[in-house]
């Protein structure tokens, strides 16, 4: 860290937000804010989490899980797999002509949910459990 960094809280954290990425890191600061934006659509959120939560699904199970038609689905899904959230796979299943697609979170979808809004969520709920036990003392 460079004298020029901020100390704040007893640690220290870079002047800048690009210094926080590593020197070879694969991504932008701006890819990584899109990602965030990504799952900042509640449908968006929804469909993350039921890849992260249930493993991967095909577009007709993520349709029938969250009540969504085919057409406003892929929309959102492309967002996702645009922003490297959730990959789009296919394969042959036995017994079966033609290919399967599938959707999977990818680590950065991992990553992005239960350490975002997840982790926002729990924090809530704890937060919560504080200050209900220190209002009944």
């Amino acid at each position: 860290m460079s004298t020029d960094d901020v100390q704040m809280g007893g640690g220290e954290f870079p002047e800048s937000p690009e210094d926080l990425l590593p020197d070879d890191s694969i991504l932008t600061l701006e890819e990584y804010l899109a990602m965030h934006a990504a799952v900042g659509h509640r449908t968006r959120y929804e469909i993350l989490y039921r890849l992260v939560h249930s493993g991967e699904m095909s577009p007709k199970e993520l349709e029938e899980a969250i009540s969504i038609d085919d057409s406003t689905l892929h929309y959102h899904l492309n967002k996702l797999v645009d922003v490297g959230l959730v990959e789009k796979r296919q394969r042959t299943d036995k017994g079966q002509d033609g290919l399967y697609t599938y959707y999977q979170a990818t680590v950065f979808g991992e990553v992005t949910l239960s350490e975002g809004v997840d982790e926002l969520i729990r924090g809530e709920q704890e937060f919560k459990k504080i200050y209900d036990s220190s209002t009944s003392s």
